[in-house]
């Protein structure tokens, strides 16, 4: 009975010092101090609120862009006895979320295991099996193909493994992201509100940190290249996907098929959108080694880390294939970047990547809340 009740003692001290737990503690001394009111969309959320719970935490985590500017300039940040840090606590309450909301339900523990070796591990057995393929089919040392991939692997073949693998990942990101909404959610959605939201999301408004100067990084001074990094980033994924979609409207409904040429707008969208793919995630990767130990969550940065290098990966691959795809490296260096792209499908709905998603639910609630006229929901569970 007493190893009973000393397991029941230190399961609810677990539970009290839990990461949604401390983030609502802060959030109250936040809330009565509101020096940082006007940071960024957390606070004037926070300020909404009388108590805090496991909704409001979910919802004010994910809304958090980690700019670090409320860390810098708290005054009951450590060393001082409430030490509170926002930034650090409320990634531990989003790195809960995407466990808690993962599906399906068991494949949330990938989130601890997401790192860098992880990746390159998964990456480079993919890149095995691929050379293995070209090897057993004699394509492995393959005369110039004029690049034609689908010389190599057939055009169905490929649409058809990528597609599954990439359908699935949709899946499991839209499952959970209904799920985290359906927890969060409060109120109506209306045009004006998605308007803003999306403004929000695709400018990266709160990368600006407290009063648009940018984020801190390893000290309290302001910097914008943050920002510009992840603009570099979004934007080069964006247009590097347009790429796909072009090239696959020419294939289908044009019956024009690859490989396309360089002025081409399958291949300039391609080029342009693995350019900035290849310099954000460069930047990024700069700024997060030289990120104050304060900011965030220390055991988050692998599963960061190897959501950058991933994107570097494949961005390097595909404008390397690119160069080379008239010569006879064309099928080694296809398998190389099919690797990694392959690494990414599997790994989007349990990484890094699915930040996105629910950043920009947390916007969205935060433009509708905004505009209620009716408070009286607003912190209830």
């Amino acid at each position: 009975m007493q190893q009973l009740n000393e397991l029941i003692q230190e399961a609810a001290t677990l539970a009290a010092n839990s990461p949604t737990t401390e983030a609502a503690r802060m959030l109250q001394i936040c809330n009565a101090c509101r020096y940082c009111e006007g940071f960024c969309a957390v606070f004037p959320a926070m300020t909404r609120r009388i108590e805090f719970h496991a909704a409001d935490m979910d919802y004010l985590a994910n809304l958090c862009h980690n700019c670090g500017a409320c860390l810098h300039a708290c005054q009951y940040a450590p060393p001082h006895e409430f030490a509170v840090n926002i930034p650090r606590v409320m990634a531990q309450v989003r790195k809960e979320t995407y466990i808690d909301y993962a599906w399906p339900k068991a494949f949330g523990a990938l989130y601890q295991k997401n790192g860098v070796m992880t990746v390159v591990a998964s990456s480079l057995s993919l890149m095995v099996f691929l050379l293995l393929t070209l090897w057993l089919n004699g394509n492995a040392s393959s005369a110039t193909l004029n690049g034609d991939f689908y010389a190599i692997f057939p055009h169905n073949t490929l649409a058809l493994l990528f597609g599954a693998v990439f359908t699935f990942s949709l899946l499991a990101l839209s499952i959970g992201l209904i799920s985290f909404w359906k927890h969060i959610s409060a109120g109506a959605m209306s045009g004006i509100a998605a308007a803003e939201a999306t403004h929000d999301a695709m400018t990266l408004k709160y990368l600006g940190g407290g009063h648009g100067d940018g984020c801190n990084n390893e000290d309290d001074a302001f910097t914008l290249w943050r920002k510009r990094f992840h603009h570099l980033t979004f934007y080069g994924f964006m247009l590097c996907f347009a790429a796909t979609s072009v090239a696959t409207l020419y294939h289908y409904l044009l019956d024009l098929h690859a490989p396309y040429a360089l002025n081409s707008l399958p291949v300039i969208l391609g080029t342009v959108g693995g350019l900035g793919l290849l310099l954000g995630p460069a930047g990024l990767l700069y700024l997060n080694l030289r990120r104050n130990a304060e900011h965030g969550d220390a055991t988050q940065r692998p599963m960061d880390r190897a959501f950058i290098v991933l994107l570097f990966c494949i961005s390097a691959s595909g404008l390397v294939l690119l160069a080379y795809r008239d010569t006879g490296y064309m099928a080694i260096l296809l398998a190389v970047h099919l690797g990694f792209v392959m690494s990414f499908f599997l790994t989007m709905p349990y990484g890094k990547f699915a930040h996105g998603f629910y950043r920009v639910a947390a916007l969205l609630k935060n433009a509708i809340e905004k505009r209620q006229t009716n408070n009286l929901q607003l912190g209830s569970d």
